[in-house]
């Protein structure tokens, strides 16, 4: 089997999480949520920490979580935010293999009904279009694997993820 990390990235809402667990039970390996991490440790919702200190203090506690992460045989998905650390990015890719879970803008629109709750790094006046466009060539240039799961189940895509990473 596959002893590094896979690494999940993507934006909010296209399914790291969900999938992730899933995709970890297949694989037999361990599941990390990144975004649980920073939860556990800061005592606080995502949204919580975004609010009260801010986007920039959040990046940071974000890339504090990320650096300090050693595990192996694991699938991690992290923050749709974490493309914005180099370094990382960087540790992230020494561990194992980056997944872009790719999804369209219509289909992520109707996901993300709850925006203002999931603890999205957002600007103040930034639509998701506009995070959407900052983000989506990042994912891209740093993944090892692009998986398109658009229209797909979640059993639909850990198939298509798997496909992507053994064949």
């Amino acid at each position: 089997m596959y002893h590094k990390n896979i690494v999940l990235i993507g934006m909010p809402g296209a399914g790291k999480s969900t999938v992730g667990v899933l995709l970890a039970k297949a694989l037999g390996m361990s599941f990390v949520d990144t975004d649980l991490l920073i939860q556990e440790q800061e005592q606080r919702l995502l949204q919580e920490i975004i609010d009260q200190q801010g986007i920039k203090e959040f990046l940071k506690i974000e890339e504090e979580v990320l650096l300090g992460l050693q595990v192996d045989n694991s699938v991690i998905a992290t923050g749709g935010s974490a493309i914005y650390s180099l370094p990382a990015i960087k540790h992230l890719q020494a561990s194992g293999k980056l997944v872009y879970l790719q999804i369209s803008l219509p289909e992520l629109s109707l996901r993300l009904q709850n925006m203002a709750q999931r603890g999205v790094v957002m600007q103040k006046g930034e639509t998701l279009a506009d995070l959407y466009a900052a983000r989506t060539p990042l994912y891209a240039k740093y993944a090892d694997r692009i998986v398109d799961c658009s229209g797909l189940t979640i059993e639909e895509t850990v198939k298509r993820i798997i496909a992507n990473l053994y064949n």
